[in-house]
């Protein structure tokens, strides 16, 4: 089965937030757009604590002093 993410306008968005809930309580996620452009996204709660549970290995790079210098 192919998860879609549906696209919303946000005045769409805001008249159908209970059908969108509804939806992410299923497992589907809504991207929030403004004049077509994406600025949201309504995500299941397990997808997001995931996504927040992963950390950037970024602020990692560097760190260590001394590092690739002789």
């Amino acid at each position: 089965m192919v998860n879609l993410i549906l696209r919303k306008g946000a005045e769409e968005a805001r008249n159908q937030l209970p059908d969108l809930l509804e939806a992410a309580e299923k497992g589907r996620s809504t991207v929030i757009t403004r004049h077509g452009r994406p600025v949201a996204a309504l995500v299941p709660i397990e997808a997001y604590c995931a996504a927040i549970r992963q950390q950037s290995l970024m602020p990692v790079a560097g760190s260590v002093m001394g590092y690739g210098k002789e």
